[in-house]
């Protein structure tokens, strides 16, 4: 058997080999020596062995996470442990080989690596990859992506890898730059998604386009967000947004309901326009599985005695049966004025009359109104916020603390929706003037009529994101493929045609040969192992993540130059 590290995987030796004469390799897991006799185990991708032997000094100079191949007959165990999956055998050991040795202290325990900080996990990641609880993650990374690229092939999507290395082009997030070595003075980027490359694949003939594509954005890191992630990039041609409407629905009810024993939201998902999701729940991604509903009640306050709702934008959230202390009630005042708000009020029913701080300042037309419009019952509490236009999205973040906090949302669900009709423009307050909402490629929905009219702000795009659970999955558009409808487009955001034709030039030369109508999207492969694997933090089920302030510290990175590269790339590093 020379040569040969093993001949059955740890955790695969059953009660059928009982009596045969195996060889198994990986990592000493364990050691226990009882003076009389030493018992080890083994373990491996597969599950963990245990091993038995009477020579109690083989392992005296032996370190835990040494690797080793193990020759050894199987026996039956007297004392069988239900908690292994081979907890009814063990090896008698005859014959051992170190393959390598651990030589350093651990700098945690393998098994309890999660324990440890993130930045000393991240540090030793291959050592905190050989826990279980991480690998297997990593491995269900690999059987979800598999399942997508049957699916995806199974709708005649075909898989094409687009470039790397790329040029910059203005789509919204800040660019990695590469330094060009042969052009000095002149940089390639690497891309933040296939965008343009998958439109130019539509231009070039192929119908049904995908890949799972790596994306690159120089953006600050959060648990959601990283410097580098993946996404199932995907696009068809002469299609409109609910054919891919109808593959987005196939795509995440068949990966959510194959990984996971919640209950999915059964297609057509739901589509919510995006001022009704604004509206209602305060967000663009709503968590659906959440019932509370944002009221606007601004137009019975519009003239109130009250100066802290006259002519404010009034919002109210309704809440059954909300039986708290007054400490609690303080606790979600404080949380609202950390999120923006001046101050929250709230109104309890008892049944015969709404009691609140603030009922003293209202008129009783007022608390009629509110009474009829709130549908109010006995036990309902109205909590109310008051404030300018962007106190929506306070509430949206107060509805969602709500939830959590009365146990309002159902864990068992995947609760998905399409958020739709996003604004073509937002008005950028830092730079006076209105610019794209989401990115340039989007069609306006109206066309050139629709761009030709005198408010920019009513103006709206074929752009949908996939919604669940209050994530963003997805994001994707019917894109702009008609050169004069694009320039009018970027005209309206204060571009001029030069602009088009240096920073998206294959795409404004493509359009000139006859470009097909397409629509895509791009689900984000982390986040859909994020929910299914019920992870809050991203970096959990990448296999080599940089940290939350952006370096990798297994690889040391980023790090300096030497002075020849620098030079070589025409660079000087300014102090």
């Amino acid at each position: 058997m020379e040569n040969i590290y093993r001949s059955h995987y740890c955790g695969l030796v059953t009660k059928d080999d009982i009596g045969k004469k195996v060889r198994v390799a990986g990592w000493i897991n364990s050691i226990r020596n009882l003076g009389s006799l030493v018992f080890v185990t083994l373990r491996d991708e597969t599950g963990i062995v245990q091993i038995i032997s009477e020579d109690v000094h083989l392992f005296d100079d032996i370190t835990k996470e040494s690797t080793a191949t193990i020759t050894g007959t199987v026996r039956k165990r007297s004392d069988i442990n239900p908690k292994m999956k081979t907890g009814e055998i063990e090896i008698v050991l005859e014959e051992m080989t170190i393959l390598g040795k651990c030589l350093n202290v651990l700098p945690f325990e393998i098994n309890r690596s999660k324990d440890a900080s993130e930045e000393t996990r991240l540090k030793y990641r291959y050592l905190d990859l050989r826990n279980s609880l991480v690998h297997d993650k990593i491995k269900f990374r690999v059987d979800v992506i598999d399942f997508l690229r049957k699916t995806m092939k199974e709708l005649n999507f075909m898989e094409i890898a687009t470039p790397i290395i790329t040029a910059s082009s203005p789509e919204g997030a800040r660019d990695f730059v590469i330094p060009s070595r042969n052009y000095k003075g002149k940089f390639y980027a690497l891309p933040q998604a296939p965008q343009i490359y998958k439109q130019l694949l539509m231009v070039s003939g192929f119908d049904r386009y995908f890949q799972i594509a790596p994306c690159f954005r120089d953006e600050d890191c959060r648990s959601d967000r990283t410097l580098e992630f993946y996404q199932l990039d995907l696009e068809m041609s002469f299609a409109t947004e609910e054919d891919v409407y109808q593959v987005g629905e196939k795509v995440f009810y068949d990966t959510f309901t194959h990984f996971s024993h919640k209950e999915v939201s059964t297609p057509p998902f739901r589509r919510i326009p995006y001022k009704e999701a604004m509206a209602k729940y305060g967000s663009d991604k709503p968590d659906l599985r959440n019932p509370l509903i944002i009221e606007d009640i601004s137009e019975i306050f519009m003239n109130s005695d009250f100066n802290g709702f006259r002519g404010k934008k009034v919002l109210a959230i309704k809440v059954d049966n909300c039986d708290k202390p007054n400490s609690w009630y303080k606790k979600m005042e404080e949380f609202a004025k950390e999120k923006g708000a001046l101050g929250l009020s709230y109104l309890k029913y008892d049944g015969e009359e709404l009691k609140s701080t603030i009922s003293k300042f209202l008129k009783e037309e007022e608390i009629n109104n509110l009474m009829l419009k709130l549908n109010i019952k006995k036990g309902n509490v109205i909590f109310i916020l008051a404030g300018g236009k962007e106190i929506i999205k306070v509430a949206g973040l107060l509805r969602n603390e709500l939830g959590k906090e009365l146990d309002l949302i159902d864990q068992n669900k995947f609760a998905f929706c399409i958020i739709n009709d996003f604004p073509m423009y937002e008005y950028n307050e830092e730079d006076k003037k209105w610019d794209f909402g989401h990115n340039p490629f989007s069609m306006p929905k109206g066309g050139l009529d629709a761009l030709n009219g005198n408010d920019i702000e009513s103006i709206v795009a074929y752009q949908y994101d996939f919604v669940c659970n209050g994530c963003e999955m997805a994001s994707g558009a019917v894109r702009n493929h008609d050169i004069e409808i694009m320039k009018k487009a970027f005209q309206l955001a204060g571009y001029d045609e030069e602009v088009i034709k240096n920073k998206f030039r294959s795409l404004y030369t493509a359009f000139q040969f006859g470009a097909p109508p397409h629509a895509g999207m791009a689900p984000g492969i982390d986040r859909i192992i994020m929910l299914l694997t019920e992870e809050e933090n991203l970096r959990e089920v990448q296999v080599f993540p940089p940290n939350v302030s952006g370096m990798d510290l297994l690889m040391g990175s980023p790090n300096t130059l030497d002075e020849k590269q620098l030079r070589e790339l025409h660079i000087k590093v300014r102090d």
